[in-house]
């Protein structure tokens, strides 16, 4: 067994360097969402309008990737490039409201699809911004949306390797904890205290 603890020791140590930079982002991220604020986020925006916009007929009856996909040209015409985050459309005034992002910047757009003109207000809102919107992009919320810029397709494949291989860090950490005998001792009382921790939390949550 000698060979399969050399291999899971390596393993552990290069997989946990590799990683580290994205827990990193999930960790500090996960500071700011619990405590709702975002050093940087108060930063002035930048307004501008633009006209004679390459609107595509038909566009308001579209959704999902397909309408996102629609607005690539207008949105290159406005020099905006990034994941679109949200579409609102206001049937009875003719406007589609768009939020697009890249990670630490932020850019909403009032499009007229009569006049074929639109408002565009930009922020950069900063890193740390960026950091809480990389956390949140991998979840369900808008899944028929997500994913219509490359770069973020991208992420999203990162962070849920990243996930998996922190599931692999835990289980090489328990096997390698095993068959450290020196370590046994100290190893079953930090999994003890970290187990009653989790639960304790749990009951409180839910009680």
């Amino acid at each position: 067994m000698g060979w399969l603890y050399r291999i899971s020791r390596d393993l552990h140590l290069y997989t946990g360097l590799f990683i580290s930079p994205f827990v990193l982002v999930f960790a500090v991220s996960a500071v700011f969402l619990i405590h709702g604020w975002i050093p940087g986020s108060s930063k002035r925006p930048s307004c501008r309008t633009a006209n004679d916009l390459p609107i595509p007929s038909g566009l308001e009856r579209l959704s999902g990737r397909e309408q996102a996909k629609a607005l690539r040209g207008v949105l290159e015409r406005l020099n905006v490039r990034g994941e679109v985050a949200l579409i609102r459309a206001i049937p009875i005034e003719h406007r589609l409201a768009t939020l697009i992002v890249i990670p630490g910047r932020e850019v909403s757009t009032e499009l007229n699809l009569e006049t074929r003109s639109a408002a565009v207000t930009e922020r950069n809102p900063g890193i740390w911004s960026a950091m809480a919107y990389l956390h949140k992009t991998p979840g369900q919320h808008l899944a028929n949306l997500r994913g219509n810029w490359f770069y973020m397709r991208i992420w999203r494949w990162l962070a849920d390797g990243t996930v998996c291989l922190v599931l692999f860090l835990s289980i090489s950490c328990v096997y390698l904890w095993a068959v450290l005998r020196a370590e046994r001792r100290i190893g079953l009382a930090l999994i003890a205290s970290g187990a009653v921790s989790f639960l304790g939390l749990v009951y409180a949550v839910v009680k």
